[in-house]
């Protein structure tokens, strides 16, 4: 199934509210087509940052803990595969600027994932200055797996079920415990089918101690979307983020930035999947 026609959107205001952003879009693909078009303009709610939401039908620690077995083979699959990525910067102006690079990751031999870019990045750009280097840096916040390594440097807050198409699906907030100058932390929001027990969908923002560290550009809120592979893995294809820079003339300039994975190929065979109990795709493949 191609991913289909609507999609909740939540954003997290660190100022006390839940931003939740809706619009027309999809929740579901297979492997080998392509990743989701750009969102259109959505509509927005504002709702209290805390949630009083009754209890989900399984206990909470269980889909957490569940999800984050899950995230264990996830990031094992990601890493057998090879796909071309897509990096995108559009202004909004008038005309409007872009620039657009692409490339192949791969998974090197000592397991690290790298970008091989193909050809020269293609630029019109008006106002923004952009590097290499911010690109790969901007092309890598995104990806995150919270594995079961990587829980316990978490605060989780069931935040309700939502519907995603055909997906039903639990929504958890996720904060860090404590923040780092070494290393980035996500915070924001996450997805979960209460199907497969897995992430789909994460919305929120990589944080440290030292605000802004490593990244010239204005992104910062990043929405992830992920699509089914092999009827029981589900993987991040495709990255969105809008912003806004400031002018000389104190005008502000739309920017948007998209990250885009597609041709995948299986370059090596997958980890065994786990046990039902745990493991991606429990039950029936959909």
């Amino acid at each position: 199934m191609r991913l289909g026609t609507r999609l909740a959107h939540i954003g997290i205001f660190l100022s006390g509210f839940l931003l939740l952003l809706v619009w027309p879009c999809g929740a579901r693909a297979q492997s080998e087509q392509g990743p989701l078009p750009s969102p259109p303009k959505f509509e927005v709610r504002r709702l209290p940052s805390v949630p009083h939401p009754g209890p989900p039908p399984i206990p909470e620690q269980e889909i957490i803990q569940r999800f984050a077995a899950n995230e264990d083979a996830m990031a094992q699959v990601y890493k057998a595969y090879t796909f071309t990525q897509t990096a995108r910067v559009e202004e909004f102006t008038n005309p409007e600027g872009k620039f657009i690079v692409t490339g192949e990751v791969y998974t090197k031999p000592d397991g690290t994932q790298a970008w091989r870019i193909s050809g020269r990045p293609l630029s019109s750009l008006k106002i923004t200055t952009l590097t290499m280097e911010d690109v790969r840096t901007i092309a890598t916040i995104p990806l995150f797996f919270l594995t079961s390594k990587e829980i316990s440097n978490y605060n989780f807050l069931y935040a309700g079920q939502d519907k995603l198409d055909e997906l039903n699906t639990y929504v958890f907030q996720v904060k860090p415990k404590e923040l780092s100058r070494t290393r980035r932390f996500f915070q924001g929001a996450v997805w979960v089918d209460e199907h497969d027990l897995t992430i789909v969908k994460s919305y929120g923002k990589f944080v440290t101690e030292v605000q802004g560290e490593g990244i010239r550009l204005p992104f910062t809120m990043f929405e992830t979307y992920r699509q089914n592979f092999q009827g029981k893995y589900w993987l991040p294809t495709y990255t969105n983020s809008d912003d806004f820079i400031n002018r000389p003339d104190g005008s502000e300039v739309h920017l948007r930035l998209v990250i885009a994975s597609s041709d995948f190929k299986l370059e090596q065979p997958p980890p065994p999947a786990a046990n039902s109990s745990a493991g991606p795709g429990s039950g029936a493949p959909r």
